[in-house]
């Protein structure tokens, strides 16, 4: 886990929750009477009045922050909200070739939860093979989950395969339209491939990922594989499906900048 790219969103995020604390606190004490010594009566004709809804604002607050940061391990504050993120896909998500434990997704839970994120999931429907097409077709199924956050990377196959630029298209944006209506933020992994079948289908399959995020509203992590594909170090002998180190590169540097200010922003929300 990367130390120097994970502190800023905590930072961040626990001096917000830290700060309100703080000043729900100095409001309690400024709105509490001073003790006369010589008076036997609870109350002074002095002592400012705080109606009610006052009252009940400012434990709102309080609570709102304890319910957050229940914990604190250093700088890590526990956050308590159940989150559930699906990371949808083909081998590449699914982990072909590395244990169970050394995926993308497994290591993204792991590192969230080393962040703070106390109770969120990361649910791996990576299925080796997959096509855009087949993807379309067990949408069905994994939106059972209720995602709150998608991570769809999807497409490479469609490539190996040669498969109509604007048919992989049609599919990824229909794959996102129905994970948008089934209330779950998406995410777009691009992807690139080999120049094996020609510039013109590389580039225009490229060009496929941009689009779709600007025309549906999507956050888009640039090239999934970035840092990683084409690197003999952070592959399996087959050049093509990542290692341990290879995802963990993926998660800490092409996934959580774009995740955690999402997660932080989910946070933000439910408190107010």
């Amino acid at each position: 886990m990367s130390l120097l790219l994970i502190k800023p969103y905590l930072s961040k995020l626990l001096s917000k929750k830290l700060s309100l604390a703080l000043l729900t606190s100095l409001a309690l004490v400024a709105c509490s009477p001073a003790a006369d010594p010589d008076s036997n009566d609870d109350t002074d004709a002095n002592d400012p009045v705080v109606d009610a809804s006052q009252t009940e604002a400012m434990n709102n607050a309080t609570n709102k922050v304890s319910r957050e940061t229940v914990t604190q391990q250093g700088n890590i504050a526990a956050i308590e909200q159940p989150i559930t993120i699906l990371a949808l896909g083909d081998s590449l998500t699914e982990g072909l070739g590395v244990d169970p434990d050394d995926n993308y997704p497994a290591q993204l839970e792991s590192t969230l939860k080393d962040m703070g994120y106390e109770n969120v999931k990361v649910i791996n429907s990576g299925l080796s093979g997959e096509t855009s097409t087949g993807l379309i077709n067990r949408l069905d199924w994994v939106a059972q989950t209720k995602p709150d956050i998608t991570i769809l990377t999807i497409g490479a196959n469609d490539a190996i395969r040669g498969i109509d630029v604007a048919t992989v298209e049609a599919n990824i944006r229909t794959a996102v339209k129905r994970l948008q209506d089934n209330g779950s933020e998406v995410i777009l992994g691009g992807m690139q491939i080999y120049d094996n079948l020609g510039s013109d289908y590389v580039q225009s399959f490229a060009a496929i990922y941009p689009r779709v995020a600007k025309d549906m509203n999507v956050t888009l992590i640039p090239f999934f594989l970035n840092g990683v594909g084409g690197d003999p170090e952070l592959n399996q002998a087959d050049a093509i499906h990542p290692t341990k180190d290879g995802y963990t590169v993926i998660v800490n540097d092409n996934i959580l900048p774009i995740l955690a200010p999402k997660l932080e922003a989910m946070v933000e929300n439910e408190s107010n």
